[in-house]
């Protein structure tokens, strides 16, 4: 009977080990800070969001360490249920003091996969450590031919070795000696893994193909541009068109093929010239101006919107 509560007793407690855990810790107010379980630092780089993975006991002491030394730190020995998934806030409380505060809990099987923002690490019982390797290599030239000088430095074995050879026989002889030294030092740093998520920006590309000076930030899409043309194209005469051109382009930014359409818009050669110049402080690609030369009946034009760009667009 003895045995058998023995065996009981044991199998119990292997199903209690066998059941891992993980801790979520997250601040508020997007503060960052590493996490030390039991006195092991678990993350080496600050984080606003950290999970701690394949925990075994059902309670661990537990330390936040912000990045800005002036919030100083929280110490809590925290209690949750084996087998979940047991998230907690790192927040203010209401006298202005930092604590940690229960928030959810979920089955492990039922828990969501690691979200953008947060990084997962597996409970270590090492910290991190950072390695520092140093190789020095000594060369020495001797002007004593019945000489020998060695020397050898191993960094972090204890060794130094120096040697210094001379036969004596020699009188009135002389020794000169150079040395040439060299370190190389590695440092490396190794913490545990974490699974990092980093969301990628998608590559926007106004003007295929153009890599030169950019004189606004985002050109109006196809619609809005569309919508450009129709409102000034409503106007009868052309100074109310060239008014309202420059009314909506002061605050667009517009591709030189664009300001070419517009140009078009117009029938006189003078309204054309006014909105280039007018254009140009509006354009994406202005070193594409060049394409609006064919826009216009007389050189003349082309040569003043020249000297109006050359001037520094003034």
């Amino acid at each position: 009977m003895k045995l058998i509560i023995t065996l009981l007793s044991f199998f119990i407690a292997s199903v209690a080990i066998s059941q891992k855990s993980n801790l979520i810790f997250y601040t508020e107010n997007g503060e960052r800070f590493q996490v030390i379980v039991n006195g092991v630092l678990q993350n080496s780089n600050p984080e606003t969001n950290v999970k701690i993975t394949d925990l075994v006991a059902p309670n661990y002491q537990i330390k936040v360490l912000f990045e800005n030394k002036a919030l100083g730190s929280v110490d809590k020995q925290i209690f949750f249920n084996q087998g979940n998934e047991t998230t907690f806030a790192v927040k203010k409380n209401k006298d202005g003091a930092y604590v940690i505060r229960f928030r959810s809990e979920v089955l492990l099987a039922q828990a969501p996969p690691t979200v953008v923002g947060q990084t997962s690490y597996v409970y270590s019982t090492v910290a991190p450590v950072t390695t520092t390797i140093s190789q020095t290599t000594t060369t020495v030239s001797d002007n004593n031919a019945n000489g020998v000088s060695m020397g050898v430095n191993a960094n972090g074995l204890g060794i130094n070795v120096n040697m210094n050879i001379n036969d004596g026989m020699m009188e009135n002889s002389s020794t000169t000696s150079s040395y040439s030294t060299t370190t190389t030092t590695t440092t490396t740093t190794t913490s545990p893994v974490g699974n990092v998520i980093i969301e990628e920006q998608p590559t926007v590309i106004y003007v295929p193909g153009y890599a030169g000076t950019v004189g606004c930030a985002r050109p109006v899409n196809q619609n809005e541009f569309s919508s450009i043309k129709s409102t000034i194209s409503s106007k009868s005469f052309e100074d109310s068109k060239l008014t309202i051109a420059k009314q909506v382009v002061a605050a667009k930014c517009l591709t030189c093929a664009q300001v070419k359409e517009i140009m078009m818009l117009f029938s006189f050669e003078d309204s054309k010239l006014e909105f280039a110049k007018f254009a140009y402080k509006h354009t994406y690609d202005i070193e594409n101006y060049y394409m609006l030369n064919d826009a216009f009946t007389f050189e003349s034009s082309i040569d003043e919107l020249n000297s109006y760009i050359n001037g520094g667009g003034y």
